[in-house]
């Protein structure tokens, strides 16, 4: 054959592949496709239901929920996930739950919480916040409850917290510099509130200074004394307040109970 020829043929040949492609290409494409996934099972992961809740709030806005569910209000029973309200709770616009099922799986664990808690205490005590003369905790004279601090309106809004406290079989026991209560934060155990037993006086206490050093703890800015226009709030003459920055006002107290000597700082 000659070369124009063969060439020729070469180019027939082609042309007709390609229309035969154009025609039943697709078809046996879908066909090939179909075979890979009918009949078969596949997975995919997928953002479980009632994950709202890890919306993640800044270190103010969790501060500013805890505090006005600490504020006046009791823990209520009811069996709930994080960000989960029980329908018959009817208390305001915060709720401050147990939480009976415990973590998620990516909070503290019953477990982890007495450790977490002592490595916080341990930096508290480095910090010049917490007296270094209180003793480390021992597991089996703590209980540790589980809450969820909720914006009721808007759950996704919520902060779970431990709550560490002196179990009631000690209440006999020798307090002298121990911790007493403490919230603990479940994501990253960073310490909201104490109240711990101490040697010293208030006279001897730096009230501006711990709170400077908790509110660098925190990853706030900085607070500025604020005088209350009810001198009643607190059962004790020895106390100071402060506003921390934030889109609402939070108002944070150091202050000191004479006769048993007990510092605390706590939010409200």
């Amino acid at each position: 054959m000659k070369k124009g020829g063969a060439g020729r043929f070469l180019l027939s040949a082609a042309a007709l592949m390609i229309t035969a492609l154009s025609i039943w290409g697709p078809e046996a494409l879908a066909e090939y496709k179909d075979r890979a996934v009918l009949n078969q099972i596949h997975t995919q992961e997928a953002p479980a239901e009632g994950e709202g809740y890890r919306y993640r709030l800044g270190m103010a806005e969790k501060l500013h929920i805890l505090s006005k569910c600490l504020e006046g209000q009791h823990p209520a029973e009811g069996r709930t996930e994080r960000g989960e309200v029980p329908e018959d709770y009817q208390e305001g616009t915060y709720a401050f739950i147990i939480n009976h099922r415990g973590p998620s799986g990516k909070e503290i664990t019953q477990e982890q919480i007495y450790t977490v808690c002592e490595d916080g205490m341990a930096r508290l005590k480095e910090l010049g916040i917490l007296p270094g003369e209180v003793r480390e905790i021992e597991k089996e004279d703590y209980d540790a409850v589980l809450y969820s601090a909720i914006d009721v309106p808007d759950p996704q809004n919520n902060v779970a917290v431990w709550k560490i406290s002196l179990t009631a079989s000690q209440a006999n026991a020798d307090r002298r510099n121990r911790l007493i209560d403490a919230y603990i934060d479940a994501d990253d155990g960073r310490i909201y509130e104490f109240y711990a037993r101490t040697s010293l006086s208030w006279e001897e206490i730096d009230p501006d200074e711990i709170m400077r050093q908790w509110s660098a703890y925190m990853g706030l800015g900085e607070a500025q004394p604020y005088e209350s226009d009810n001198p009643l709030m607190e059962n004790t003459p020895c106390y100071k307040r402060y506003s921390v920055p934030g889109a609402e006002r939070t108002i944070v107290t150091v202050g000191f109970y004479e006769g048993i000597n007990e510092l605390f700082l706590k939010i409200s």
